[in-house]
């Protein structure tokens, strides 16, 4: 597998202007996944999520019974 580059990561619009700071950035890949990384610290490098794992994710996230 060859790297591909990813696309400028972005901040969600609904962090607070006065946010501590604590974000991650995230990019949609081609293979419509997610890569994620730590705003503050981008050297530590990248988690890379498949859409699948990342849809399972934001369901734990959201989901509420």
């Amino acid at each position: 597998m060859t790297a591909q580059p990813l696309p400028p990561p972005s901040v969600s619009p609904r962090t607070p202007q006065r946010s501590t700071g604590d974000c991650v950035e995230v990019a949609h890949t081609a293979d419509g996944g997610r890569a994620v990384r730590d705003s503050k610290v981008p050297a530590r490098g990248t988690q890379h999520f498949s859409a699948g794992a990342w849809r399972t994710f934001t369901a734990e996230l959201t989901w509420r019974p």
